[in-house]
């Protein structure tokens, strides 16, 4: 285990499989809400896909696909129909996660939304983006992953880092210098099985 929080988890869903352990009505009502703030935002309308800006969450893409997201967005192939499937998911399972961390006596900050000013030579001046947890004074993020991802990729830093095509350091790393904290590293939960693990 790469964080002490971990064994806590560990020994709450233990207890939740063994029915010893109870959820409280104040963390039912918060996940729920999270998922309700979820729902609005992938399907209330005006969610503005295809308009190009830098945010953390791509900042640590590949230039290229970024040059071409802004200036040939018609190039472009459509988003497939699963698209916002897969980003409700990661919100339930960051919803989920965070309430069992709450329930397991993991005190944490919750989710706040952060700007970094990239100076006056750049042509969008910031970059804004919501980070997700921070424990003891580092900044987390929560990741649903599929299995081949959970085993290969979140495996340890490195390995994130040598095939990071969706620019999870850059954006944790944006995460930590907007909001003057350490970078932790990224609570992953396995969509396929449930697993997790902290990766630093």
């Amino acid at each position: 285990m790469n964080h002490p929080a971990e064994l806590a988890v560990h020994q709450y869903m233990e207890n939740a499989t063994n029915g010893k352990s109870t959820m409280s009505e104040d963390t039912i009502k918060q996940v729920g809400q999270d998922v309700m703030n979820a729902l609005q935002r992938q399907f209330g309308g005006g969610n503005k896909r295809d308009g190009f800006a830098f945010r953390m969450s791509n900042v640590g893409r590949p230039s290229c696909q970024l040059w071409f997201e802004k200036n040939k967005p018609q190039e472009a192939l459509p988003k497939p129909t699963t698209f916002v499937m897969n980003m409700m998911l990661g919100d339930i399972v960051e919803a989920v996660f965070k309430g069992i961390l709450k329930e397991a006596g993991v005190q944490y900050e919750d989710s706040k939304r952060v700007t970094l000013d990239i100076g006056e030579d750049s042509p969008q001046r910031v970059v804004t983006g919501e980070y997700d947890i921070v424990i003891d004074g580092a900044v987390d993020d929560v990741k649903s992953a599929s299995d081949w991802s959970y085993r290969n990729k979140f495996e340890s830093f490195d390995t994130l880092k040598s095939g990071d095509a969706f620019g999870y350091v850059s954006q944790l790393a944006g995460y930590a210098r907007a909001s003057g904290k350490k970078a932790g590293g990224w609570w992953v939960v396995n969509k396929k099985d449930g697993n997790f693990k902290y990766v630093p």
